[in-house]
Order: C-alpha cells, then sequence, then structure tokens
C-alpha cells in the first residue's frame, strides 16, 4: 500500500524538527539529531525549505535503515519530509 498525500497529512509526528532556515546540509543533520530523540516505530517530520533536502532524506533513511514516508509542499511553499524510525 502505498502512502498519499493525504494520508501523510493526517500523520501525527512524534517530533517535528524545523530547519526551514538551514541549507544543505544543514536539514539533513537536523534530522539525524531529531531521529534520535524519537522512539522506534514514531514518525519524524522534518521542514525544509531546501530543495535537495527531499532527495538526501530519503538516501540517508535507507543507508541507515529508517523508512522514508514521503513529502508533501507546505501552504508556505516549503518540504514537509516524513520518516519512521526503524532501530
Amino acid at each position: 500500500m502505498s502512502t498519499t498525500i493525504a494520508d501523510l497529512s493526517e500523520i501525527q509526528a512524534a517530533k517535528v524538527v524545523d530547519a526551514r532556515g538551514s541549507a544543505c546540509p544543514g536539514p539533513l543533520l537536523e534530522a539525524k539529531k531529531g531521529v534520535g530523540a524519537i522512539k522506534v516505530g514514531e514518525v519524524l517530520e522534518i521542514w525544509s525549505g531546501d530543495p535537495r533536502t527531499k532527495n538526501d532524506i530519503p538516501k540517508w533513511s535507507k543507508k541507515v535503515g529508517h523508512e522514508y514516508l514521503g513529502s508533501v509542499v507546505a501552504e508556505g511553499g516549503y518540504d514537509r519530509i516524513f520518516i519512521k524510525r526503524a532501530r
């Protein structure tokens, strides 16, 4: 089953990392810190205005074993990116 934009918008993240003011690699570094602050099975939401983050987060998630759930564009024009901590 694939995750839809509506599904992503409904997710209640355990933690939200606001990295909208950071350029690459700032959002990725913030995501690494943020995932360490949540429990296995919980969701981390990353807010980023850097378009490269939408490519970096899925690659990093796969590399370290977390589940990339997807991203949506927020009304403010930034990306909301969701990952689930797997380990």
